[in-house]
């Protein structure tokens, strides 16, 4: 399983030029399920995204977690976070969980983020041709990996 996430000011996403979410202050999650990944990892996952202090507090040291300020998440499902690249030109995606498996693991992050979160939970739609729109707050980007 792996997240990018990024500290936003704001984020959206779009499909079909219709917008299907959108967060003030928080953080935008692209997250993907890898082949063989189990559910007891997006219980980690959310926990440490949940809690992951990288928003400051008044002296400017990042010591904050989302829960802390409230912020809201826009999570995005993105396969191509399992890609390799290491052999040729072309991304290979086989490490990428099967899209039945994938769709009901990203189901369930969502579900859970929902019922843990103090802030408010947006997202795309899996699989769709997704347009995100977003002001990084920093920049702040991790790359967590479970």
């Amino acid at each position: 399983m792996i997240s990018v996430v990024q500290r936003v000011y704001e984020a959206s996403v779009k499909v079909d030029g219709e917008v299907k979410g959108s967060i003030g202050s928080g953080l935008l999650v692209f997250f993907c399920v890898e082949d063989g990944d189990t559910y007891d990892k997006i219980s980690y996952m959310s926990e440490k995204i949940l809690n992951l202090r990288i928003f400051e507090d008044d002296n400017g040291k990042m010591s904050k977690s989302l829960q802390d300020i409230n912020g809201d998440m826009l999570i995005i499902s993105q396969f191509t976070l399992a890609g390799d690249c290491s052999k040729g030109r072309r991304p290979d995606f086989t490490g990428a969980a099967k899209p039945d498996i994938a769709k009901e693991m990203y189901n369930k992050f969502i579900e859970d983020v929902s019922s843990k979160i103090n802030g408010n939970t947006a997202c795309g739609i899996f699989g769709a041709d997704m347009k995100v729109s977003l002001i990084n707050d920093g920049p702040v980007t991790m790359i967590i990996k479970r």
